[in-house]
């Protein structure tokens, strides 16, 4: 099954001089200390499908940026809302969560 769930989030205050690179690594770790089943890539280096649009520059603080996971197992989005939010840092600030 490959249930692909969209959330919007704000990055503010002082995460937004975390680069495009590194805050997807926050996320793919922050699905892990979740618990939360991402589906991973094919290949001979796999990796969380997770990915995060648009890219913004260093520096700038956006409050809807949206990120698409696609999940091995159906979760509900509120709950996956709830899980992710939990284990990201300040400035990090989820605001919906829809499956798409």
């Amino acid at each position: 099954m490959n249930e692909k769930v969209r959330i919007v989030f704000a990055k503010k205050g002082i995460m937004r001089f975390i680069s495009h690179l590194d805050l997807m690594r926050l996320f793919q770790r922050a699905a892990r200390r979740a618990c939360i089943d991402v589906s991973l890539s094919k290949g001979f280096n796999p990796r969380p499908r997770i990915s995060i649009q648009p890219a913004i520059k260093l520096g700038m603080e956006s409050s809807s940026l949206e990120a698409v996971f696609r999940l091995d197992k159906c979760i509900r989005p509120a709950e996956l809302k709830l899980k992710l939010q939990r284990t990201l840092p300040e400035g990090i600030n989820i605001l919906e969560a829809a499956i798409i």
